[in-house]
């Protein structure tokens, strides 16, 4: 087991843990779990990792590291502890009577963050549900805030209902009401999709990592101001606008969808359906991939793996490598523009910097070229016949 401490903050102190499986993505730094915890309002006091060949079924890193959390926690300060992995509602409540402290997975901490975020009615109503799917496992005393979200008669139950019994009749009817709500939005979102493709528009879609700078390119490439900054999750609700290709004369539609990442808990894939429906359903993902991050490949794995789950594996992707201008002038490449083998496929491949408009007129012709090329065959089917 290795332990390190960070520095202080003002923000609620917390300890980070993470245990090695022996899977070849684990966080050994645990960076990514602390830039969660910090994009979440919280202050990582100290982490530790270490190895294991199972998950405990009851304390999830055994009781005798469960002691040692308890006395690293205390010697930091922490007042919470975050794991870097899920762990299960039996796991959850052993720990927090071990170490006599709040403790949440890397689930929730993302959950936390894309309820501070969501911004638009549709995001809001899709993070509620995921949060409500999560809750639902865990029931347990902490969740009384839902009493003021329930109405009607019925609600309080009659003498002698245990309280976890009301617990899961307030979450379930929460549920219920916010899957009807967003049944709505998606039959809005999907009339307004119908119009598009009515209206035969070329359609794409910003897929990648989240902080890999989609929403900067996005900005670049269509003159919005769609919020971007450098941080986990800084843009959660889908944009839409008309990207006007100057070199054939016609516009597209891009859209900007929420950011991927490892682990991404699969009630939120749920949960975002309708928002994801814009990659399902592109013509073209531009996959942005954090070219300065070392561990862009495993990034890249990550992002196919979610599209594989949405159904949108087998969509053509343009690869652009963004952040140019945080590698070194040394290792840059020779040629911005090129082909990359991703899963047996040879992808087409651009580097660009959103932040600088390096590489972007390079872009701007390749998408060009793509959005052609369907018009072009069919031209030549015709002269053929």
């Amino acid at each position: 087991m290795s332990s390190s401490a960070f520095s202080p903050s003002s923000a609620a102190p917390v300890l980070l843990v993470g245990v090695d499986f022996g899977l070849p993505d684990f966080d050994n730094d645990l960076a990514e779990l602390g830039l969660l915890a910090q994009t979440a309002g919280f202050a990582p006091v100290a982490r530790i990792t270490c190895k294991r060949s199972a998950p405990d079924a009851a304390l999830f890193v055994g009781s005798g590291k469960a002691e040692e959390l308890r006395l690293l926690a205390q010697m930091h300060g922490a007042q919470e502890v975050l794991f870097d992995q899920a762990l299960s509602p039996g796991q959850q409540r052993n720990l927090e009577r071990v170490l006599e402290l709040p403790v949440n997975d890397r689930t929730l901490l993302i959950l936390e963050i894309f309820a501070q975020r969501a911004r638009s009615h549709e995001g809001k109503l899709q993070v509620e549900l995921a949060r409500l799917r999560y809750l639902s496992t865990r029931l347990v005393r902490r969740w009384s805030h839902l009493e003021r979200q329930t109405g009607g008669a019925g609600v309080r139950g009659g003498p002698g209902e245990k309280q976890i019994e009301l617990d899961r009749r307030m979450i379930d009817e929460a549920i219920k009401r916010t899957k009807e709500r967003l049944v709505k939005v998606k039959r809005t979102r999907n009339t307004q999709r119908r119009h598009r493709s009515r209206a035969d528009v070329f359609s794409i879609s910003l897929v990648g990592y989240t902080n890999a700078g989609k929403s900067t390119l996005f900005n670049a490439l269509v003159k919005a101001r769609v919020y971007a900054a450098d941080q986990l999750f800084a843009t959660l609700d889908t944009t839409t606008r008309q990207l006007y290709l100057g070199d054939i004369g016609r516009s597209v539609s891009l859209s900007d969808t929420v950011g991927f990442i490892r682990d991404l808990p699969h009630g939120l894939v749920d949960a975002f359906e309708a928002t994801l429906q814009e990659a399902v359903e592109a013509d073209l993902l531009l996959h942005v991939v954090d070219a300065a991050h070392p561990g862009f490949l495993e990034q890249i794995e990550q992002v196919q793996k979610v599209l594989q789950e949405i159904g949108a594996q087998d969509i053509p992707q343009l690869l652009v490598f963004n952040k140019l201008d945080d590698i070194a002038p040394a290792q840059r490449p020779v040629n911005l523009v090129d082909t990359y083998e991703l899963a047996g496929r040879s992808i087409p491949r651009v580097f660009v910097s959103a932040l600088k408009f390096l590489g972007m007129a390079e872009l701007r012709e390749k998408i060009s070229a793509i959005v052609l090329a369907p018009f072009a065959t069919e031209t030549e089917t015709l002269v053929s016949d």
